[in-house]
This record gives structure tokens, sequence and C-alpha cells, in this order.
């Protein structure tokens, strides 16, 4: 009768290593930096969208009173316009000594206008300042934060390279995870089996051999 082969030889799972904990790990790294990725998005999607309070605009002379903290990080936004001979100037007043400062470049876009920030506003102190906005066009101009739709753009690179980062660290997890075990198995294949990875071979006794 020809002679069964023998299966394969098995090694329990749970001997290998690493441990298949590994994989659980590398999913939970994904899951978090893509959870982070999509709550900076929206967040800093949903700040930039309000960033400038347009429903509140003030014109040339207008006082605006603030109820301002340091780090508040506000700031005197323009509605895009011809400027005239000369470019708008803006004053704050309050405790301390409250500055104007150069905001950088970004944009605020609503259906029909183009707001511009004009300046960022510090204050030493929290309390109450007074800001007012002169020019020789009919300027308007808005209190807002100081990020607008350039800044969002910054986030929103972070927040898609969140997920990508989390993806890739957990697919490299994984692939080095799984090599290892695999070694790992052949590895205790050969030291319990033989380098063949195999059960001892059984021979047939040979003519002769047999009981006399």
């Amino acid at each position: 009768m020809p002679v069964k082969p023998f299966p394969p030889p098995q090694i329990p799972a749970n001997e290998l290593r690493p441990s298949r904990r590994w994989y659980a790990t590398a999913g939970a790294i994904a899951v978090v930096l893509i959870v982070m990725g999509v709550v900076i998005g929206a967040f800093r999607f949903n700040k930039a969208i309000d960033s400038v309070d347009t429903d509140h605009q003030f014109a040339n002379g207008d006082i605006v009173t603030l109820r301002l903290e340091p780090g508040s990080e506000k700031s005197i936004w323009i509605r895009d316009q011809e400027f005239g001979p000369s470019a708008p100037k803006c004053s704050i007043t309050g405790p301390g000594a409250p500055r104007l400062s150069d905001p950088g470049v970004d944009v605020f876009l609503t259906r029909d206008e183009t707001w511009n920030p004009l300046y960022t506003i510090d204050v030493p102190r929290a309390g109450e300042y007074e800001v007012t906005c002169s020019s020789h066009a009919h300027s308007k101009y808005a209190i807002g934060d100081s990020g607008g739709f350039f800044a969002l753009a910054g986030w929103l690179v972070l927040a898609i390279a969140l997920p990508v980062l989390g993806i890739t660290i957990c697919a490299v997890i994984v692939l080095v995870t799984a090599f290892r075990r695999s070694r790992h198995r052949k590895q205790l294949l050969a030291e319990r089996y033989g380098s063949g990875g195999g059960h001892p071979a059984h021979t047939s006794p040979g003519p002769g051999t047999g009981p006399q």
C-alpha cells in the first residue's frame, strides 16, 4: 500500500514572535492618526469659514469696542477695494500698551466679497479696547481671527498628512511583523524537525532484514 504523506508540521501561532498583538497596534495607530486628521481638518475648516465677522462691519471713523485677552489672535480685516492715494490706517487704545502689527498675507472669501487682513491685534492684558480706522476711500472693516484660507491650506496639508502617515506606519509594522513571524516559524521548524522542516522519514525493511 502506498504510504500516506505526513501533514506538514504546525507551529502554534502563539509561539511565534513578534506577537500578533503588533497587528492590533498597527491598526490602532492608523485609526488614531486618521481620526486626528479628520478632526483637525473639520475643525480648521469650520473655523476658517467663520474667521471674519462680516455681519458686524464698520466704516472709517467708527469706534469699535472689543473685549480682548493676551493671545486672542484677533485681526482687523478690510474688504478688498481701491484704497485711494494712501493705505488705510488703524489705531487701538486700551489698558497697557496694545499694538497693531503686520498680519502677513491671507484672504477670506464670501459669496461676493474678498477680505484681507490689515493688522494683527496684540494686547498685553485682558480688558476692553477701542479700535478705529480711516482711509481716503469708503473702506469697510471687520474684526476676525488671524488665520484665513491661506492658513487653512496649511492645516489641510497636516490633516491629509496624518492619515497618510498612519496608513504607512500600519503597513510597515504589518509587513515587518509578518516577515519576522515567518522567519521565526522556519527557525522553530528547523530546531524541532530538522533542516527540512518535516517529519523524519519512515523506511521499509530491506530484503533479508526481516526476522529469521
